[in-house]
């Protein structure tokens, strides 16, 4: 069997060694090391007097190294503890007798005892240094571990991309979050360069950068690149360059920390375009922005305002800006100006400025900026050239008056024809009613003081009558429809169903022998002139019993409907009807769609019916359909109180 080699019979005995030299006597509380100083101590005494007599010598060696074992273990204090109780027990307690002072010289005694103490003092002092020095070391080295453990964790970690790579860009190290940005895995990554991932555009800045880095003249750079994700898109980033240096001064490595800066570049370019847009907006509108420091006094142009606006200059003093104001406009200016910074008012006013000889008009709005105390400090304001609403309201102005001028000498001109108008309706009225008579009179006389005339000359005399009788009933129709334009409507709350019956229930009193079903929906009112719309529906109801006259069921139906917002009120019947290709001419006065045999009437009614419903405003519709009836349908909506004056 081989010995085992030397140094395997020390390695526990070095081990040992190790661990007694990194302990920490501050770990254990102090009763506890005392304790341990007292037992080592006590039992280096007995070990002493059992294996070799007290009187033999070197009683102080033995202590000497139970003191040096309590130190090690329990430090400085335990040391001298197992020391002083050493001496006690060397003194008094290793030779007989005991309790009596061992040494026969007690000269001899003091110098032993002296000497004792100041080499323990030497021993366990040094090794209470040892300690506290390794202590310190220790905690160096355990600082130094958890430093370099942060510095590890910040590297991996970090929210920004961190990278070491060499002078020629290969990479030394580079975190996980810096192969993210760029979409590759770190195998890749250590395969690459930075050049291989710089946009091609950025490279020459990138690398004339570099350059100057490596020439001494900056101590690092910060730009802003793009660098080529793996999918092909840009990733804009900014990028923060070191280079560290060799004892000799020589460049070593780079450090590289990049941040993603592609949402600020995504804002920056939506604020840009946002900047674009309401500059052309205040081009277009003619608005400018400026802002005014209410302590100095001065109005600064914002956002190129002064070119929008034409201005001379983008800056300007009150002063200034009053030496433009129009004298009439100035005591206006100042009074706002004056409230509005005091808080008493709002700055909202249209003056006028001169600018190159030329008078222009411009709205103004401004809001006030105060401190703590309510002070005005700052105003932020629009102003917007109003010059070609103004110059277009005074022609409006200008053509407004012109048009009232106009509006009565026509009114006048109106007022002329109205006159003669009723004179002309004097004139049907009484005038050729007269001579009508007088040939009515005359052909019944010739009839009645004649009675022996023969059949011709009757039915000349008939005739002469009929005629006469139906030239009555023009001028009556004539004068009833220029009536209706004439005069003020007199609106009220009108009950379109009761005057409905009304009219049914006469016109079948009228023709008792006739079946006609009808009927009228309740509730049918209207805001209308109630005479007129007597008229109205009598001339639509009149005309429904006219042309169901040949119907053997004849019905009448007067209802009303919704649409769009408007009420209709309607009058249907199921009578002759009309062809709808020849609706022009129903409702031109004296215009009939029927034969005079077939149904009796001048063609007056749907003419007046037309007018009534315009008076009030309202939309007159008519369908209809040969032998199987027709409907009418009009609105009548709530009227203007400038109306009533109208004639």
């Amino acid at each position: 069997m081989r010995a085992p080699p030397l140094a395997s019979l020390f390695t526990p005995a070095w081990s040992l060694l190790q661990r007694m030299g990194e302990w920490q006597p501050h770990r254990v509380s102090v009763w506890n090391r005392f304790a341990v100083a007292l037992l080592i101590t006590t039992v280096a005494v007995w070990a002493r007097v059992a294996l070799a007599p007290a009187e033999s010598g070197g009683r102080f060696v033995t202590l000497a190294l139970a003191a040096a074992l309590s130190a090690l273990y329990g430090g400085f204090r335990a040391g001298m503890l197992s020391t002083l109780v050493g001496m006690l027990a060397v003194n008094f307690l290793m030779v007989r007798p005991y309790f009596s002072l061992a040494f026969e010289s007690p000269l001899e005694a003091f110098w032993l005892n002296l000497w004792h103490l100041l080499t323990q003092l030497a021993v366990v002092g040094s090794i209470a240094v040892m300690q506290r020095q390794h202590a310190r070391l220790a905690d160096l080295r355990s600082e130094h571990q958890r430093s370099h453990q942060q510095l590890e964790a910040t590297f991996e970690h970090s929210a920004t991309g961190m990278a070491h790579s060499e002078i020629n860009g290969r990479w030394i190290r580079i975190n996980q979050t810096y192969c993210d940005l760029v979409g590759y895995s770190h195998e890749e990554m250590m395969g690459m360069t930075f050049l291989d991932i710089t946009h091609p555009e950025d490279l020459h800045q990138d690398l004339g950068l570099l350059r100057r880095l490596l020439a001494r003249e900056i101590p690092h750079y910060q730009m802003e690149k793009r660098y080529l994700h793996r999918d092909g898109r840009v990733v804009w980033v900014h990028l923060t360059l070191s280079l560290v240096r060799q004892p000799d001064g020589s460049p070593d490595y780079l450090i590289a920390v990049v941040k993603d800066i592609g949402e600020r570049k995504k804002t920056e370019e939506a604020l840009r375009t946002s900047e674009q847009l309401l500059r052309q907006a205040q081009r277009l509108a003619g608005l400018a922005t400026w802002r005014a420091d209410v302590a100095t006094r001065r109005f600064t142009a914002l956002t190129d305002s002064s070119e929008v606006l034409g201005l001379p200059a983008g800056e300007f003093s009150d002063e200034e800006l009053l030496a433009r104001t129009h004298p009439d406009d100035k005591p206006v200016v100042l009074r706002q100006w004056a409230a509005a910074v005091q808080g008493h008012g709002s700055y909202n006013l249209e003056y006028r400025l001169s600018f190159d000889g030329r008078e222009r008009w411009f709205s103004v709005q401004a809001e006030f900026e105060r401190n703590a105390n309510g002070r005005a400090v700052r105003a932020l304001g629009v102003t917007q050239d109003i010059t070609a609403r103004k110059r277009a309201e005074l022609e409006i102005q200008r053509l407004n008056t012109s048009l009232e001028q106009r509006i009565q000498l026509r009114t006048q001109a109106l007022r002329g024809a109205y006159n003669e108008l009723e004179s002309y309706s004097y004139a049907v009225a009484h005038d050729l009613r007269s001579p009508l008579r007088i040939i009515n009179g005359f052909a019944q006389a010739l009839q009645e003081d004649n009675p022996a005339l023969d059949a011709t000359s009757q039915q000349h005399l008939q005739r002469i009558m009929a005629a006469s009788k139906k030239m009555g009933e023009l001028i009556d129709g004539l004068l009833q429809l220029s009536q209706v334009g004439r005069g003020p409507l007199q609106r009220s709350t009108v009950d379109l169903s009761a005057i409905a019956r009304r009219l049914l229930e006469e016109q079948a009193a009228q023709e008792p022998g006739r079946r006609v079903e009808w009927s009228v929906q309740d509730g049918l009112r209207a805001d209308a002139d109630a005479a007129l719309v007597d008229a109205l529906l009598q001339n639509l109801l009149h005309n429904a019993w006219k042309y169901t006259a040949g119907t053997p069921a004849a019905t009448i139906r007067v209802w009303a409907r919704q649409h769009e917002g408007r009420t209709w009120f309607c009058v249907q019947d199921n009578g002759a009807g009309f062809d709808m290709a020849r609706a022009d001419k129903l409702f031109q006065p004296f215009q009939r769609l029927h034969m005079p045999h077939e149904f009796g009437g001048l063609g007056i009614g749907l003419a007046t019916a037309l007018r009534i419903v315009q008076r009030h405003g309202g939309v007159f519709e008519a369908e209809g359909t040969p032998g199987k009836g027709a409907r009418f349908a009009f609105t009548l909506p709530a009227g203007d109180p400038a109306e009533a004056n109208a004639g």
